[in-house]
């Protein structure tokens, strides 16, 4: 196994660059469009919200998959070449900003009403209510899901393989397939994986615990 292991090392570096790019890159985009989406799916505005519940009904109700495929190769049949790694990262992005719209909704909603009226009695508009006085207790409410959505999308970053990510699932399958050590280099990739997504967990766990000192 260690002998595999140092083999298999100068690819597995930069396949966990690749994982970590992924995994990050399409959590911050997908929260920035989670937000947005969450916002629209409380709106006064019925088309907005009409738009915002067909968005997540659309990306959670399809498989990531093949979500990355039609952006790989369904966008070039309109003239719209997109790379591996854009292709994956646009995908990952859209399928993680569905489910963390819902961690924000539920963040937002739980938020008392009179939260909001007490600003508004003040004389805050809508967006400064949401700035100062909503979004900070909403969020410190959806850390745990937001969390654990991070750590699915880490392991959701292996779907780029299919369409030749070099990422760590891609790198175990091409030197499995040249050593035919396939069962050795899964687990090792596994274990890479939980590794990342433990760390994560106690990051996750140590945010928690401060904020809750904060608000005490």
């Amino acid at each position: 196994m260690w002998e595999l292991f140092q083999r298999a090392a100068p690819l597995l570096g930069p396949a966990l660059l690749m994982t970590l790019f992924l995994g990050i890159s399409s959590f911050i985009g997908g929260c920035v469009i989670g937000m947005l989406i969450a916002l629209a799916r409380i709106s006064s505005i019925r088309p907005l919200r009409w738009f915002a519940f067909a968005y997540v009904s659309i990306f959670r109700g399809t498989p990531l998959l093949i979500q990355i495929l039609l952006v790989y190769f369904g966008l070039p049949t309109y003239g719209i070449v997109v790379g591996p790694v854009a292709a994956a990262l646009v995908a990952l992005t859209l399928f993680s900003a569905a489910y963390l719209s819902e961690n924000f909704r539920s963040g937002i909603s739980a938020v008392d009403r009179g939260q909001w009226e007490a600003a508004w009695s003040m004389g805050m508009g809508y967006a400064r209510t949401l700035r100062r006085i909503v979004l900070p207790q909403a969020l410190r409410i959806a850390i745990p899901p937001l969390g654990s959505r991070l750590i699915a999308l880490m392991k959701d970053t292996s779907l780029a393989s299919t369409i030749t990510v070099v990422e760590l699932t891609r790198v175990a399958d091409q030197i499995g397939a040249t050593t035919f050590r396939y069962m050795e280099m899964f687990v090792m990739v596994g274990a890479i994986y939980w590794l990342i997504n433990q760390i994560l967990t106690i990051l996750q766990t140590l945010l928690e615990t401060h904020l809750s000192r904060r608000y005490q």
